[in-house]
């Protein structure tokens, strides 16, 4: 119990900051809609319908997640070699996912729909893979990334059988939190709620007379 309100107190708390998601539809994304932050009510409605158990932490974080980075990056055709533009995605993902450790986390490998579907099936994997490997090697611990899964072919952003870059992709997830380890409000938790939280509220001017000072 003490653990659920805690992860319901820090959610909540980041969830006040929460900004307008990217206009993408339902279709492109796995996570489902985004929460759309059009007035001063959200936030508190979003509060509310966590305490209440209408929608979970895990979800609240998501739309989060969605919002902060870029989850999803791009392959080559029959490739799933990172090129320079996924990396400096997945560095920003690496950096956001470090700053919630108690957060885990599920790739999903996708394919445009040239070729058969069991060689679109292992390409996708090998895709979710390529972007879990390079998500370790930042120092995410790979017990917070969930069992890879791969679509495949079977959910494409544009409805094409051409080569099409934009379906050859993986969407990182927030899949929930890890099991049997307490939320510890340490230094790099009060970081990140003073950040989201405090200075969040604080005005722009507030704000350029602190950087003077220091």
């Amino acid at each position: 119990m003490l653990k659920t309100t805690s992860t319901l107190a820090i959610i909540a708390a980041l969830s006040v900051s929460l900004s307008a998601c990217a206009t993408y539809s339902d279709f492109d994304r796995e996570a489902g809609g985004s929460l759309d932050e059009g007035g001063f009510g959200n936030p508190t409605m979003t509060n509310t319908l966590l305490a209440n158990g209408s929608i979970s932490a895990a979800e609240s974080l998501g739309h989060r997640f969605a919002a902060d980075v870029n989850t999803q990056v791009n392959f080559e055709f029959n490739s799933s070699k990172l090129d320079a533009n996924a990396r400096a995605a997945l560095l920003e993902q690496a950096n956001w996912i470090s700053q919630f450790p108690e957060v885990t986390f599920r790739v999903y490998g996708h394919t445009d729909l040239v070729g058969s579907n069991a060689a679109n099936k292992s390409l996708g994997l090998r895709r979710a893979n390529a972007v879990v490997s390079f998500l370790i090697k930042q120092g995410i611990s790979r017990s917070r990334l969930e069992a890879v899964s791969s679509f495949g072919e079977t959910k494409p952003v544009i409805a094409t059988e051409n080569a099409e870059r934009r379906n050859r992709r993986t969407v990182t997830e927030v899949s929930g939190f890890v099991q049997d380890n307490p939320i510890l409000l340490n230094g790099k938790y009060g970081i990140v709620v003073k950040r989201e939280y405090v200075d969040s509220a604080k005005s722009d001017e507030t704000l350029a007379r602190e950087r003077i000072v220091q």
